[in-house]
């Protein structure tokens, strides 16, 4: 049961679900989807869906990353027929899907623990796997006039940074995120000019423009080609207090490791804010950089401007991310929770 197409996934669905494919035929399990939304939908109707998996013979469904009425409903009829389920969910809480599968699959040891005591035996954490471990990114020659090359990846169109804005002098930023490659330097300044201009509160000039910033479209293949052209990578995010529903946390916090292990996979070094599922990764100044506030972000890109320090940063970071958070460690975690799910249902 698919969050998006799978002729157009979004970024989770192939991540948490197409790309194990291959891991479950090899471990005896044949995948079928048996519901895609024509585009992402977190809330579809997926009236049927239970009576097909029935029909089908399945023996488990993974909803990944759905909810709303619809689901549930079908989640009931599922468990009516003794067809196990599990929800597989990356940055929300939903306590009653949780309590309506036989089991949850987070991608978070931090959002695990979001969920009440009673509830923790059914879920299980499954990091999201590295896409590409065959790239290493080679150290690159020293930019002619001394700045640091930096490379943020992002699903939105950035318009400021809140930790380093303004740019730092020394520092060449590119943001690969959700902009258009087809448009003249020139109209890309015009549009956010526009869009500037336009915004609540009245108009501002977005601290971005400068000399120093430059975005890139993101596409999944040539991604991992920009940011081989950086020094660094960065991961910056807004620490301002947005909460989750009922929750006491952030949106922020929430957020899976799969940016930070991106970068530290290809062997850059990264500079990143205090996500939670960060901290467990990052020793401090040997594999990678946590930064607080604007002053640590200066003192650890200052420090990465060393081109021998960013040399081992990058190295340790590759070396303590390509193993733990392979897609065969994702497909271990993720088989053992239908095995045992499997197995309960055969003996019940």
């Amino acid at each position: 049961m698919l969050l998006s197409n799978s002729a157009h996934p979004q970024p989770s669905t192939r991540i948490a679900v197409l790309n194990m494919f291959p891991y479950l035929r090899t471990a005896g399990y044949e995948p079928v989807i048996l519901f895609e939304p024509p585009a992402g939908a977190e809330t579809p109707n997926v009236d049927g869906v239970a009576e097909r998996a029935r029909a089908e013979g399945v023996d488990a469904v993974f909803f990944q990353k759905v909810h709303g009425p619809s689901v549930r409903a079908a989640m009931a009829a599922l468990r009516s027929m003794g067809i196990p389920t599990i929800y597989g969910v990356c940055d929300r809480v939903d306590e009653e899907i949780v309590r309506a599968t036989d089991a949850t699959v987070i991608v978070t040891e931090f959002l695990k623990q979001l969920h009440a005591p009673e509830l923790q035996p059914r879920i299980h954490v499954v990091h999201d796997g590295i896409e590409a471990p065959e790239l290493q990114r080679s150290e690159l020659p020293p930019s002619r006039d001394g700045r640091l090359r930096a490379a943020l990846v992002t699903s939105s169109e950035l318009e400021s940074i809140p930790p380093l804005s303004p740019l730092p002098r020394f520092l060449d930023l590119t943001v690969i995120g959700r902009y258009r490659d087809d448009l003249s330097p020139l109209r890309i300044a015009y549009e956010r000019l526009k869009k500037a201009l336009r915004a609540p509160g009245g108009p501002r000039l977005a601290p971005l423009f400068g000399p120093g910033f430059r975005t890139r479209a993101w596409h999944p293949e040539r991604v991992y080609q920009d940011l081989m052209q950086a020094d660094v990578g960065i991961i910056p995010v807004d620490m301002r207090f947005d909460p989750l529903p009922g929750r006491d946390v952030s949106y922020w916090e929430v957020k899976s490791e799969n940016r930070l292990t991106l970068n530290m996979a290809l062997g850059l070094p990264v500079v990143a804010s205090p996500v939670p599922s960060y901290l467990p990764i990052i020793e401090q100044g040997v594999n990678g950089y946590i930064a607080r506030s604007r002053a640590e972000w200066l003192d650890a890109l200052d420090a990465l401007r060393d081109p021998e320090h960013r040399r081992q940063v990058g190295q340790a970071a590759r070396s303590s991310v390509i193993e733990r958070f392979s897609m065969e460690a994702q497909a271990r975690g993720l088989i053992a929770v239908l095995q045992n799910l499997t197995e309960r249902s055969l003996t019940a």
